[in-house]
């Protein structure tokens, strides 16, 4: 249950469960909803900071972004939020909210990226996803806003040679894309889905948008997220942005 003004909550666990159950749910889908509520835009995302820029890996479940943020923050780079990415608005740019300090993977992800599954702990007992804490032994946390200087959306794994790779992405497919990939989008009622659309549109004329083809061969991991380090740090102060060509855009 939630109040009207999405301040408090209260709830409990069901038949069976725990009060970390409940945790799970309130830090992901709950949370999404109480950012809604409180007329917050809000990504299907991960996101991360590279030298005092905010990148927003945004995909639909499984598509790998929180694999992704976990390989970028191995490398050093501070995580923001995880899955449910909270936007501010401020002028004519838009910031990232910082979330909690962790990153949940699934097994496979943690086998690939560590030597077994074991070397991280369970997210809560009896489910198989396990978390990376953001407390500075392996990975840091982001705990400031930060402003939003890429999304980088992720394609289907593909096993063409030339993946990993980016593309630049249209401002107009870079809006139908993120309309898709809002979080709890089946909540809003019309006249939310208009403004909704209204801030993408906005979004994506103030952020640099790239499509992000990830292999299907997991090897391949650490070139992906150099390509994504390599375009972030081409991004000057001032909000010009190169393209991956070579060319620029004022937006």
């Amino acid at each position: 249950m939630i109040d009207r003004n999405a301040t408090r909550l209260w709830g409990e666990p069901g038949p069976g469960l725990t009060h970390d159950d409940v945790c799970v749910y309130l830090l992901g889908p709950v949370m999404g909803f109480v950012l809604r509520q409180r007329g917050l835009t809000c990504l299907h995302a991960s996101a991360l900071t590279i030298q005092g820029r905010a990148i927003a890996l945004v995909g639909e479940a499984g598509a790998g972004k929180s694999t992704t943020a976990a390989a970028l923050a191995l490398r050093g780079w501070p995580v923001l939020c995880e899955d449910v990415c909270g936007l501010d608005r401020a002028d004519r740019q838009f910031m990232v909210r910082p979330a909690y300090p962790r990153v949940c993977l699934w097994p496979d992800s943690v086998d690939f990226l560590f030597s077994s599954r074991d070397a991280l702990p369970l997210i809560v007992n009896g489910w198989e996803k396990r978390f990376l804490a953001l407390d500075d032994a392996r990975a840091r946390f982001a705990s400031s806003s930060t402003p939003l200087a890429a999304i980088f959306l992720l394609a289907g794994r593909t096993d063409e040679a030339s993946a990993p790779r980016l593309e630049p992405l249209a401002r107009r497919d870079a809006v139908l894309q993120l309309v898709q990939n809002t979080y709890m989008n089946w909540l809003l009622s019309s006249e939310q889905r208009a403004a909704e659309f209204d801030v993408l549109t906005s979004l994506v004329s103030a952020t640099e948008c790239f499509r992000l083809f990830p292999s299907t061969d997991p090897a391949r991991l650490p070139t992906l997220v150099e390509l994504i380090e390599t375009q972030t740090l081409r991004v000057p102060a001032g909000n010009r942005y190169p393209a991956v060509d070579g060319t620029s855009s004022n937006v």
